[in-house]
């Protein structure tokens, strides 16, 4: 199941976001979490993030950002992320699954996202669920911290 992230959600969002195996792959450098709480209140200002639970607990978290004009038929997916705690049990294809469905309902054709290139279990993932590689971002993210620009490969999901 997916829904909106609340107030609630804070702390299974901060442990997720900067969790060690799962930050590198993330948008935000790791801080402390009153350096995140600016952060996940304009999150949720802007009503885009979502939280993916199974069997009531929370599993999963992503990022939902539709486009707007031109691009409206157009959906952004970011910041999404398993916890590590439930990886390989495959919670990432359901919840790809019903981010899916969930663009549908709302009548998008397109789904966007970009990964590491170096991401390879979440490329491997996106594709299984039907997401086709469409070129490389070059330079795209920067890890402050290690002063690295990482490529990332830009990936969509066409409804049919």
């Amino acid at each position: 199941m997916i829904r909106r992230a609340t107030a609630v959600d804070f702390n299974f969002v901060y442990q997720l976001y900067m969790h060690p195996q799962v930050n590198p792959f993330l948008l935000y450098e790791p801080m402390d979490a009153e350096s995140f709480r600016p952060i996940y209140d304009e999150l949720l200002q802007r009503g885009v993030k979502y939280i993916y639970a199974s069997n009531g607990v929370s599993t999963g978290m992503f990022k939902w950002v539709p486009e707007t004009y031109r691009s409206s038929h157009i959906a952004y997916l970011g910041g999404l992320a398993i916890h590590p705690s439930h990886a390989g049990k495959g919670h990432g294809l359901k919840m790809m699954e019903e981010i899916i469905q969930f663009g549908k309902q709302q009548g998008f054709l397109r789904i966007e996202l970009s990964t590491a290139v170096t991401n390879e279990k979440a490329i491997h993932l996106y594709e299984k669920a039907g997401f086709e590689k469409e070129g490389i971002l070059k330079k795209y993210t920067r890890m402050e911290k290690e002063n690295v620009f990482l490529d990332e490969v830009m990936m969509a999901y066409l409804y049919k």
